[in-house]
């Protein structure tokens, strides 16, 4: 499965949705967003662009609603071929052209720089597919010449599939089809925010991001966690040896995917104020920016009786993936803790299993490395209102998150937290700085990979009745003041009726360096 053609005779949409790896096909905070947004604006006609990995899963984990017109899956590292009769040849400087703008956008990510690829483009569309782009002897000499500018004496092997990686998605997303819509909506930067700058550029209309986690810094912990990417090693103390590694390349590359996103948005939105300062460090403009929070239906889990059962034992519950990004591994050593303390207590991890398999496997040795085995379930994905009633604390051990859905929830449903301190997790248990009265801690909030805090908080909400129940109103309180879902419809229904009002926006002014070029 590659890339699926949008009929010409499709209506236009009112929102084109651009997700990458989530909705409908991967459960999570993310998806949950997204499927309650498509529903909460009935009257509004939404087309999806899911961007997928390689040979993806695509069974939906959501019923798509009724106002989603269409799906348009972009399978990354499959460039669309096009054409398909005979051996075609593109012009003998379509490279040399090619290579400044790269560069560029490499290094800066400018719109610009991207206006420009794509007016070199543009007019071989037709003419264009992996054996043009990254087989033939032209695009060969091409890496050569980038090798040779971004990481001389760096080593080429790794380069050369950094390369094919990097610009065969480029290529990939600059070559798929393009929904039309009224505006765009990526829910991440990344190479959902390229696909959207692409957008902004080739349809002028407006585009609108909300990003829940800083895409750049997920990015930046799983590449600084990847053994397998060469680090050039330091011969010199020197501040000025600016020789990039092949880290830096992949860092470099999804930073430029954010900055042209960033630049490119008629509004930039995040969940909560504290994102803002790694936004703006990445390029965002300040005038562009807004945070509104997600809310819940919070009514629904307030409905949820309670178990009371004395003789049944506490309950632990981590709703998150089994994936390296939630780090289920300091949860399970701060479990091994609280038995010790509590004794006879059970531990739910419940969520999505199958996305990380070797990290799944790695996180049963260590259930039964710490003899929990007749204290930690796996669950799986479930239905949240059936277990909520017995859950009596919820722990996230998050190394990034942005505002996760699921304290909301449980707090909804009468559970206190406890969490790292990450993304909006503080504000959701301790409160804003602007909150009026202040409602006091819902929990507790702990240093990312510490167990034995998050252990003493744990056991705290377990032992001490009275700091328990003080949490449990503020949480419940705290949700109804602040994270109605209501409310959330209401920002999202008028951010989309102003932007898809707009008139057409003008594509930038190409910098002199780039004129005729297009």
């Amino acid at each position: 499965m590659g890339s699926q053609p949008v009929l010409e005779s499709e209506p236009e949409n009112d929102v084109c949705l651009v997700v990458e790896g989530t909705y409908p096909y991967v459960a999570g905070g993310v998806s949950s967003w997204t499927h309650d947004i498509i529903t909460s604006l009935p009257h509004l006609k939404f087309h999806l662009l899911a961007i997928l990995p390689p040979n993806p899963d695509t069974k939906l984990r959501y019923e798509v609603p009724e106002n989603v017109t269409g799906i348009t899956q972009v399978e990354l590292q499959k460039i669309p071929k096009l054409y398909q009769g005979r051996k075609v040849k593109v012009p003998d400087d379509f490279f040399d052209r090619l290579f400044k703008p790269l560069i560029a956008f490499q290094l800066t990510g400018s719109l610009a720089s991207l206006d420009a690829i794509i007016r070199i483009i543009a007019p071989h569309r037709p003419l264009l597919n992996q054996a043009v782009l990254l087989d033939s002897k032209p695009a060969w000499k091409l890496m050569l010449r980038m090798y040779n500018e971004l990481i001389p004496n760096g080593p080429f092997l790794d380069f050369f599939w950094t390369w094919r990686f990097l610009l065969g998605n480029l290529f990939t997303l600059l070559l798929s089809p393009l929904p039309k819509a009224r505006l765009y909506h990526p829910v991440s930067t990344g190479y959902a925010g390229l696909y959207s700058a692409r957008a902004r550029l080739e349809t002028c209309r407006p585009v609108m991001l909300t990003e829940h986690g800083i895409y750049t810094n997920e990015r930046r912990i799983e590449i600084a966690m990847a053994d397998w990417l060469y680090e050039r090693p330091s011969d010199t103390l020197s501040i000025d040896d600016t020789v990039r590694d092949i880290k830096s390349l992949w860092i470099g590359a999804f930073k430029t995917y954010s900055v042209a996103c960033y630049e490119g948005c008629e509004k930039i939105i995040t969940l909560f104020e504290g994102n803002q300062k790694f936004q703006i460090a990445d390029g965002a403009n300040p005038e562009k920016m807004s945070a509104i929070p997600n809310g819940i239906d919070w009514q629904t889990f307030a409905a949820i009786e309670r178990n009371e059962d004395p003789d049944r034992p506490p309950t632990i519950a981590l709703i998150g993936r089994v994936v390296p990004i939630k780090d289920i591994k300091s949860f399970l050593r701060s479990c091994a803790l609280i038995k010790e303390v509590v004794g006879n207590v059970r531990v739910w991890i419940m969520g999505p299993t199958d996305e990380d398999q070797d990290y799944f496997d790695e996180c049963q040795d260590l259930v039964q490395y710490l003899a929990l085995e007749d204290t930690v379930e796996f669950t799986g994905r479930v239905k949240l209102v059936e277990y909520l009633g017995d859950v009596d604390v919820m722990v996230l051990t998050s190394i990034s998150e942005g505002q996760p859905l699921v304290i909301l929830e449980a707090g909804a449903a009468g559970i206190p937290s406890v969490s790292t301190d990450v993304g909006a997790c503080s504000e959701m248990l301790l409160g804003r700085s602007d909150e009026d009265p202040p409602l006091g801690p819902a929990g507790a909030i702990s240093p990312v990979a510490n167990p034995v805090v998050v252990a003493e908080e744990v056991v705290k909400l377990l032992t001490n009745r009275g700091w328990f129940q003080r949490c449990q109103k503020a949480i419940a309180e705290r949700i109804r003041t602040y994270y109605d879902k209501e409310d959330l419809k209401k920002a999202y229904g008028g951010l989309y009726e102003e932007l898809k009002a707009m008139d057409d926006v003008p594509r930038p002014e190409l910098d002199a360096q780039f004129r005729g070029d297009g």
